[in-house]
């Protein structure tokens, strides 16, 4: 039991510090959604440049499709290192999943752009086009990555898990 809880823990932190990777991807793949500041009387206002744009749910799209290509690879990684399974094995992996999921999210609208919109528009000045702050409209995109993991891991260990030895049974004339 106590291998198992520290290889848990293991598991845990690798699948989590996979999140740091998750957040550059994402950082650097979604969309930009394009903004432009204009004056009006003597305070500033913010518009979407276009109004019909695609580029927000593209960036919700792009933190679930990478989140789960990761909880598939990170299934992956742990079904081979641990093939036999168990209980902790999976809580680790879906914890893991969960707390990269959220390191993702944080770090990915750290590195994006400025937060304060009106602030950056003052300093790029009327009618100039910018990007909004990354984030992350549809809080249930943090879900992918686990669940991924999750399904994947079940579906790896049912088709080449370890099988119980099957009861043989008497014969009877």
């Amino acid at each position: 039991m106590k291998t198992e809880v520290r290889d848990a823990a293991v598991i845990t932190v690798a699948v989590a510090l996979g999140g740091v990777l998750l957040g550059l991807l994402w950082w650097w793949l979604a969309p930009h959604v394009p903004l432009i500041g204009d004056r009006v009387g003597t305070g500033w206002v913010v518009y979407l440049k276009d109004s019909e744009g695609e580029q927000a749910v593209g960036v919700d799209g792009m933190f679930t499709l990478l989140g789960l290509a990761f909880g598939a690879l990170s299934a992956v990684a742990v079904f081979l290192l641990r093939r036999r399974g168990g209980v902790p094995v999976v809580v680790a992996l879906g914890l893991g999943a969960l707390l990269g999921s959220l390191l993702a999210w944080r770090m990915g609208v750290w590195l994006g752009p400025e937060s304060d919109v009106l602030a950056h528009a003052k300093a790029v000045g009327k009618g100039v086009t910018f990007s909004a702050p990354l984030k992350l409209g549809a809080k249930g995109a943090l879900l992918a990555w686990p669940l991924g993991a999750l399904l994947v891991h079940l579906g790896l260990t049912a088709l080449f898990g370890p099988r119980d030895p099957e009861e043989t049974y008497p014969q009877h004339p």
